[in-house]
């Protein structure tokens, strides 16, 4: 495969590719997933077949692969679950057991790492149940509505440990006697009442939502002894103004690593916490002009850490020392987006992932060093021009098996031999089915082009199916925008039947990413400092001119759609560039900074007392008398009414301000809807949309 950079004066029809005709379900089938190693030489393997989970495994030694009746032992786990708000204990055999009966619904069970305890909370309040007896200890008392022991404050959740954790607030420890917790305190955050329309009366959720400025929760760092039943406060002073984020334990139980920063997120600092008495140790601190990120790649060794950090404007791998005393880089190069597994700290080895060759791709690669960490030497593994993910070692760290592909390959599962000098690679599992080839699937063709200041940014590209170049053709451009959230990569995506649709409607379909994005490191998404939407908007722009200079392109009918911050960046588009772009459907944008959340508002555009100008700049609410309705251009917009995340609140602010100064726009709300729309809002969201495509740009 073939990449093309190209500046704006290069630009020629002849470089085009053109399409063929529509994907077939029967092109590509399930590829199995590395799901576990039961041993150095067998890998355990899972697939989807008629909507069951089908498992396989692979022998190294014998080379084959085995289809299994069903799951191996070496899958199975003990798994704790909620069924109506109780939790019950799933062991790898036998019969479920119900731990809890209770009137009130626990939260967040989780199985102590020996597997006898389950810890979880009840009306944020914290609590732990022993599997054999049923003996419940209950750690503290004061849970309330504002007061959370356990459970994470909304702006934490949403912007700290993650959706995924599901509000869930406590670890455990490795030997299983503690648990780490916090506690919030949300009586000083503002609420913000989300009004729900069904029934006669209506009802309000009320949440607990600091916006940017707003009074964030106060926070305690606690440790519960499982044998005593006792708590210890950690040193921290709950009513600094200041974020903690997701902690670490150490291998030993003796210490846990604590993520400290202020407010402003340029100051960062890392502490060894003592569980029995709460006294902290600083070992790591950091600052950046900018913002800091929280430390989410790390692997625990016996005297330090190894941790991935981007201060030098692109990320690298270091090891700092448990005691602070130095910090060692052992990587170099343009790396972003590094992911850490096996670390053999005996051989001087650890593997990683990591978009090093090009931005738009995942590789394999082993970081090997000398005694002291002398030498250090980073080696690829991966072979080919592919995008590398689930990446799965060995114990031994002989072998990974990975999930690869491009963007004209389907994925593939690829077995590589990390210690073989030539023929590493073996495929295990193919996607790509016997029709593949005999297609004339419309393939993406992948792009790259140069700013002005020269940063490489990417985009795809699907042309429509029989192209007749003599002929103008409509613009359909999907993006998010969102600081490292780059949605353009060099991988496989089985075409949707709207994109395939669009194909044979002779609509060019093209996903564009900004220099902020995550291609081009730190060092492009400082650009958005202080300013969200003005750097990513004049990379759009540009990448617009690039296709609007093609003969067969027609520059009239740019339509530009997005959700979430691609909502923001659509408003962006048809004001700020409205010279470029006529049509738009913005879905769940943020159209204010001052309407979204303290710690994701504030890390890119500091406190609004700090940046009055630039909040005022960034609002699209002051930029609708660019929106040239009058002129034929047409925005639609789209939002959930109970959108927790980004509040309706937004979009009502926007359609007042349309209002006021006369503009035609389209508005669709999603009663009850969060922030995406599912089942049959859904569909409806598609439908539309597919009808407001054909207007605007088909004329139909």
């Amino acid at each position: 495969m073939k990449y093309r950079t190209l500046k704006l004066a290069t630009i020629s029809a002849a470089a085009i590719v053109l399409a063929t005709p529509l994907f077939s379900q029967e092109m590509v089938k399930t590829v199995y997933s590395p799901v576990v190693w039961q041993n150095n030489e067998t890998l355990v393997m899972a697939s989807m077949s008629a909507g069951k989970r089908v498992f396989a495994e692979y022998n190294v030694k014998i080379g084959e692969v085995k289809t299994l009746n069903e799951m191996p032992q070496a899958a199975k786990k003990a798994s704790v679950s909620l069924r109506n708000g109780d939790i019950f204990y799933t062991p790898i055999s036998g019969t479920d057991k119900q731990l809890t009966k209770t009137t009130e619904s626990e939260k967040n069970p989780v199985l102590s790492p020996d597997g006898k305890v389950v810890a979880y909370t009840r009306q944020n309040d914290l609590y732990t149940i022993n599997i054999e007896d049923l003996k419940e200890t209950r750690y503290t008392s004061d849970g309330s509505n504002v007061i959370l022991n356990g459970r994470s404050s909304w702006v934490y959740n949403e912007e700290i440990f993650g959706r995924a954790t599901d509000y869930c607030a406590f670890w455990w420890s490795p030997d299983s006697k503690k648990l780490a917790f916090f506690r919030f305190d949300d009586s000083q955050v503002p609420m913000f009442p989300i009004y729900n329309f069904s029934g006669k009366h209506g009802s309000v959720t009320e949440w607990r939502y600091p916006k940017a400025g707003d009074k964030n929760p106060d926070v305690r760092l606690g440790f519960a002894d499982c044998t005593t039943g006792m708590v210890v406060w950690a040193d921290f002073n709950e009513k600094e103004d200041q974020y903690i984020g997701t902690p670490y334990w150490h291998h030993n139980s003796k210490s846990l690593i604590v993520q400290w920063m202020d407010r402003d997120q340029s100051n960062y600092r890392i502490f060894m916490t003592n569980p029995e008495d709460g006294s902290k140790k600083e070992i790591y601190k950091e600052y950046q002009k900018t913002w800091v990120d929280w430390l989410d790649e790390v692997k625990f060794g016996v005297n330090g850490i190894y941790m991935v950090r981007d201060f030098e404007l692109w990320e690298q791998i270091y090891y700092l020392p448990y005691n602070g005393d130095g910090l060692k880089r052992l990587t170099d190069g343009k790396n972003w987006g590094i992911k850490l597994f096996l670390l053999d700290e005996e051989k001087g080895l650890l593997n990683f992932t990591a978009r090093r060759e090009i931005s738009t791709r995942n590789d394999i690669y082993s970081l090997k060093w000398g005694k002291d960490f002398k030498k250090p030497m980073v080696s690829r593994l991966s072979e080919g021009e592919f995008n590398y993910a689930t990446s799965l070692f060995s114990p031994d760290g002989k072998y990974v098996a990975a999930v690869r592909s491009n963007i004209s390959t389907p994925s593939q599962l690829v077995l590589v031999n990390a210690e073989a000098k030539k023929d590493r690679l073996k495929i295990l599992s193919d996607s790509k089915a016997d029709q593949f080839d005999k297609s004339k699937l419309a393939i993406p063709e992948m792009l790259f082009i140069q700013t002005p200041d020269g940063y490489t940014i990417p985009a795809t590209v699907v042309w429509p199916f029989n192209m007749d170049k003599s002929k103008k053709y409509p613009v359909l451009v999907n993006m998010y925008g969102g600081p490292n959230s780059g949605s353009v990569m060099d991988t496989w995506r089985t075409p949707s039947p709207t994109a395939q649709m669009w194909v044979q409607e002779g609509v060019i379909q093209l996903n564009i990413d900004h220099r902020a994005s995550g291609h081009c490191g730190k060092e492009g998404m400082n650009f958005i400092h202080r300013s969200l939407g003005k750097v990513e908007i004049a990379d759009y722009i540009l990448w617009i001119k690039y296709f609007t200079q093609m003969p067969f392109v027609d520059s009239k009918k740019v339509g530009i759609t997005g959700f979430s911050y691609g909502g923001t960046m659509t408003l962006l588009a048809l004001t700020e560039g409205a010279d470029y772009f006529q049509y738009g459907i913005a879905g769940g944008g943020v159209y204010d900074w001052l309407l979204y959340d303290s710690h994701y508002t504030e890390r890119y555009m500091d406190h609004p007392a700090d940046n009055p100008e630039g909040y005022k700049e960034a609002s699209v609410l002051n930029k609708v008398a660019k929106y040239t309705s009058e002129k034929g251009s047409l925005l639609r917009i789209t939002h959930g009414s109970s959108d927790d995340n980004v509040h309706m609140q937004n979009t009502m602010q926007l359609i007042e301000e349309l209002q006021k100064i006369g503009k035609h726009f389209e508005l669709m709300i999603y009663p009850g809807g969060m922030h995406g729309y599912r089942g049959a809002q859904g569909k409806h969201s598609n439908d539309e949309d597919i009808r407001f495509w054909k207007k605007v740009l088909l004329n139909k």
